[in-house]
């Protein structure tokens, strides 16, 4: 498509050139025709129509001109600036989306920063530690007792936890963490989970007797093991975690019960979110429940935390 005005840098001049083509163009006929007088008066009008045009079309090109400035801002880092956008047509629209565009971008900033700062703050705690404990074996002020080494080999354990958790909330957020379902039996599974985790006293109970189900057996373990391994971690050190399952007719349900304190409900959204420990400092990485929650959604199911007698009950539901 040929387009001989790309050359021309501001829009006002366009707009203008064309309006005087198209004058041109229709008072042709009349300006052969027409006397001398009245060929003075077409220039006139010709003029003038310029003129009407190149102020019309500053107030129409104001938002294109806020929009560069804002871009230019932006690429130092400045997503603050936003463009008026007052007209309905082309130009409005374009305003709006950029308006949403650099919301957007100023939101991704924030979060990543914000993954950042947190993510110094979870490695600087392990990796000081294990520090601390080699320094004080290499310098021979303690020796490499079992106790020293079960220390530096538990701030080990936590730096391998927060680096999958990290590297599985990568996956989520990517869209690159796919769902491979399969049939398995619910009760077996269950057992399964909480007999390989740190829980000393538990209970499984599945209804009906001998159900199964149809999920991603893997995706699902992980939930049920990490909500397995918060129980414990917040519950009294004799404490029992109780793991219930209901299957229905078009979803299962999924209970893990401790006997803790228990959450409040204004802060029970909270704790989905990213590096939340509940005020717990016992080596959870705080990312957990926000990957459990992925997991549950990507199922199309729900994880929630819901009110029982005592303790706290983290309840997963998954279609069937």
């Amino acid at each position: 498509m040929i387009r001989p005005l790309d050359s021309l840098r501001s829009f006002k001049v366009k707009t203008g050139l064309v309006v005087v083509i198209a004058l041109f163009a229709a008072s042709g006929t009349f300006w052969l025709a027409a006397q001398q007088p009245f060929r003075y008066a077409l220039l006139l009008a010709l003029v003038v129509a310029l003129v009407v045009t190149q102020i019309v079309a500053h107030g129409m090109t104001s938002p294109l001109r806020e929009m560069t400035a804002a871009s230019r801002a932006m690429a130092n880092g400045d997503y603050t600036h936003r463009v008026r956008a007052t007209s309905r047509d082309e130009i409005g629209q374009l305003a709006v989306a950029f308006n949403t565009m650099s919301e957007d971008l100023a939101e991704a900033d924030r979060y990543r920063r914000e993954l950042i700062g947190n993510v110094s703050h979870e490695l600087r705690t392990p990796i000081a530690s294990l520090q601390a404990v080699l320094e004080n074996i290499a310098d021979g002020v303690q020796e490499a007792t079992p106790a020293a080494v079960g220390v530096a080999l538990e701030q080990t354990e936590r730096l391998a936890r927060l680096v999958d958790d990290l590297l599985d909330l990568s996956k989520l957020e990517g869209g690159a963490l796919g769902l491979s379902r399969s049939t398995f039996d619910l009760r077996e599974f269950l057992t399964s989970v909480v007999t390989q985790s740190t829980a000393t006293r538990f209970s499984v109970s599945v209804e009906p007797s001998g159900a199964t189900v149809t999920a991603d057996e893997e995706r699902v373990r992980q939930v049920v093991a990490n909500l397995v391994e918060n129980a414990v971690r917040h519950g009294p050190p004799d404490g029992a975690v109780a793991v219930s399952a209901v299957v229905g007719e078009d979803s299962v349900r999924i209970d893990v019960v401790d006997e803790g304190d228990g959450i409040a409900p204004p802060d029970r959204a909270r704790v989905f979110d990213r590096f939340v420990r509940g005020g717990s400092t016992d080596g959870g990485t705080g990312i957990g429940l926000a990957i459990a929650r992925w997991a549950a959604e990507l199922h199309g199911g729900t994880l929630d935390v819901v009110d029982v007698a005592a303790g706290c009950c983290f309840r997963l539901t998954l279609p069937v």
